[in-house]
C-alpha cells in the first residue's frame, strides 16, 4: 500500500484538476489512419500543432467539448507567426523492496513553441524551447523547407531524429536501446519524402545525443515507413561513426486496430562499438494496446522487455504499465497509472512499482 496520507489527498486533488497533453500519442495516429505530419509542424511528428491537429484536438478528442461563439484555437498570433506551449506536473509515488515508498510532486516540464512562416506553406523556422525546470534549454531550433508539391522537404538545425514510433512516454525501454527521444535532439540534416502511403527520412547528425560534437565521424540515418488507413509498417537503421558513440541501432516498429483497440509494436537493437559497452548487444521491445473504452476514455496496456547485453544471462528487464486516460473538454486529460518493474533479484532497484497522476495543459 502507498504510504502518506498528505499524498494521497494530493493525488485526489489532482485528479479534480487534471489536464492533458500538448502532443498525440502514435496509438492515436493509428487509430485515425492518419500520418504524423496530418497533426504537427514537424513531419515526423511532437511539438507544435498543425491548424489540422488544433481542430482534431478540440473537437474529436474530447468526451464533452465545451462549445461557444469564440471560435478554435490554432495558436495564430499573425499570418506568418503561430505559438503554442505545454505544461506537464506529476505526482508520483515509487515502491522498492527494502526501501521506504517515496513519494513527491514535481514538474516534468513547460515548453514554448514558435513557428514562423516566412514563405506561408513553405518555408519556415520552428522553435521547442524548454523553459522550466532548471531554466531554459534548447529542444529543437530549426529550418524546414518544403516542395511546391509538400512531397518532399528539408529541414536543418537541432531536431528529434526520427527512428519508430514518437511515444508519449520519455521513459520507455527502447529509448534506452536507441538513445533517440524527444529529450536528445541532435545538430542534423533531415532530407524527408511522402509520396502517397509511403514516407521516409534521410538525416545525417553529430551522433552526439545533443551533446558537444568532437567534429570526428557522423550519424547516419534513414527510415522508411509505409501507412494504410487500418495498419502501419516501418523500419529504421542508424550508423553511429562518431569518435565517442561508435553504434549501429536497428529498429522495426509497427501498427494496426481491431475495432476500438490500437496495437503498436516495436523492437530496437543496438551494437555498441565503444567504452565499457564495446562488442555488447542491448535490445528493447515494446507492445501497447490502447482501448477506446469510449469517448475521451483509453486504457492503455503496455509490456516492455530490455535486454542490456545479450551475452549475459539473467540480467533482462520487463516492464509492464497500465494507464488510464479521461480527456473530458478540449485541452484537458488525466493520466493515471501505475508501472511495475521485474529485473534481476539481486538488484532490488530493478524491481520496483511506479504509481502516478500526471497534468498537464496547453494552449
Amino acid at each position: 500500500m502507498i504510504r502518506g496520507g498528505k499524498f494521497l489527498a494530493g493525488l485526489l486533488a489532482l485528479s479534480i484538476l487534471v489536464a492533458s497533453r500538448g502532443h498525440a500519442e502514435p496509438y492515436l495516429a493509428v487509430r485515425t489512419g492518419l500520418k504524423c505530419e496530418a497533426c504537427h509542424v514537424n513531419p515526423t511528428g511532437g511539438g507544435l500543432r498543425t491548424d489540422f491537429g488544433d481542430v482534431f484536438a478540440q473537437t474529436r478528442l474530447p468526451a464533452h467539448p465545451i462549445q461557444g461563439d469564440w471560435g478554435l484555437w490554432t495558436g495564430e498570433v499573425t499570418r506568418f507567426l503561430r505559438v503554442g506551449g505545454d505544461l506537464r506536473y506529476n505526482a508520483t509515488a515509487t515502491r522498492t523492496p527494502g526501501s521506504k515508498t517515496v513519494d513527491q510532486f514535481d514538474l516534468q516540464q513547460a515548453r514554448l513553441y514558435v513557428e514562423g512562416q516566412v514563405i506561408p506553406n513553405r518555408l519556415l523556422f520552428y522553435v521547442d524551447e524548454q523553459v522550466a525546470p532548471d531554466g531554459a534549454l534548447d529542444r529543437e531550433a530549426y529550418g524546414l523547407y518544403w516542395s511546391a508539391a509538400h512531397d518532399w522537404y528539408i529541414k536543418a538545425g537541432q531536431m528529434y531524429l526520427p527512428f519508430g514510433f514518437r511515444l508519449e512516454d520519455q521513459t520507455a525501454f527502447v529509448y534506452d536501446v536507441s538513445s533517440i527521444s524527444m529529450y536528445a535532439p541532435d545538430d542534423a540534416v533531415e532530407l524527408g519524402w511522402l509520396g502517397g502511403h509511403w514516407d521516409a527520412q534521410l538525416d545525417v547528425s553529430n551522433g552526439t545525443f545533443a551533446g558537444p560534437s568532437s567534429g570526428q565521424g557522423k550519424e547516419y540515418g534513414l527510415q522508411v515507413s509505409y501507412v494504410e488507413s487500418a495498419w502501419r509498417f516501418g523500419l529504421a537503421a542508424n550508423d553511429d561513426d562518431a569518435a565517442q558513440y561508435r553504434r549501429r541501432i536497428y529498429g522495426v516498429f509497427a501498427g494496426t486496430r481491431t475495432g476500438p483497440i490500437a496495437w503498436l509494436g516495436q523492437v530496437d537493437a543496438v551494437e555498441n562499438e565503444y567504452g565499457s559497452l564495446k562488442g555488447a548487444t542491448q535490445a528493447a521491445l515494446l507492445l501497447e494496446g490502447d482501448w477506446l473504452i469510449a469517448r475521451g476514455n483509453n486504457l492503455k496496456l503496455t509490456m516492455e522487455r530490455f535486454d542490456p547485453n545479450r551475452d549475459v544471462h539473467g540480467n533482462g528487464r520487463t516492464r509492464w504499465s497500465l494507464v488510464y486516460e479521461l480527456t473530458p473538454v478540449q485541452f484537458v486529460q488525466l493520466r493515471a497509472g501505475v508501472r511495475d518493474y521485474f529485473g534481476p533479484s539481486s538488484i532490488p532497484a530493478q524491481r520496483t512499482e511506479l504509481f502516478f497522476v500526471q497534468l498537464h495543459g496547453f494552449f
